[in-house]
């Protein structure tokens, strides 16, 4: 990804909160934004950010550790739980026991609603079992089969949300770039964007 502009990241950060609502928390992904341009998040008013792996999310938090609120929102891998929880203060894919076991804290379970073996997370059916294992559970996650069209996502998130229902989560976090207002107007609370603030 070319360097940041702070301007079209203001400009789109500032656009997206006012349309998502108050009620929305905007996790700004930074899988692909480089530790120089970490300082064009927070020029452009970031608050929360979102790293997918653990190696990037240490580099990152060692220089911006207290300008930022930080999540976990990759594959939560049970050996790199101690980092995540040094440094996070959400984890939005929890799906395994191992990994339960060792995170101290509050996380989202993630929900693998379409049954695609190439994504993580925990069968609907499994979802009890696995909410048994920790006792700070706040939500559920899940990302749907990706789509041209965001409405197809709509099915996914209104069942994760029937799930959240069910269990008394409040906590959802669902939509990234491609299909985020479909998830916020069926109850997200929390979107992970990255294209949308950055620019192509």
């Amino acid at each position: 990804m070319p360097g940041l502009a702070i301007d079209v990241v203001r400009e789109r950060y500032k656009a997206v909160r006012a349309e998502a609502g108050p009620g929305v928390t905007v996790v700004a992904a930074t899988k692909y934004v480089s530790i120089g341009d970490m300082a064009v998040l927070a020029d452009a008013g970031v608050e929360v950010v979102g790293e997918n792996r653990v190696q990037d999310l240490l580099a990152k938090h060692a220089s911006f550790a207290s300008v930022f609120r930080w999540h976990f929102i990759g594959h939560l891998q049970s050996r790199k739980v101690k980092a995540v929880n040094e440094t996070c203060e959400l984890v939005h894919s929890l799906a395994s026991e191992s990994a339960a076991r060792r995170l101290a804290v509050p996380a989202l379970v993630e929900v693998n609603l379409s049954g695609e073996p190439t994504k993580s997370g925990v069968a609907p059916e499994e979802l009890e079992r696995v909410l048994g294992l920790y006792h700070d559970v706040r939500g559920l996650m899940t990302m749907p089969p990706l789509a041209d069209d965001p409405e197809q996502s709509r099915p996914y998130f209104r069942r994760l949300r029937e799930l959240a229902d069910a269990y008394g989560l409040r906590e959802l976090s669902m939509g990234t770039s491609q299909d985020w207002r479909v998830a916020v107007d069926e109850g997200a609370t929390l979107v992970r964007l990255g294209r949308v603030l950055y620019g192509e």
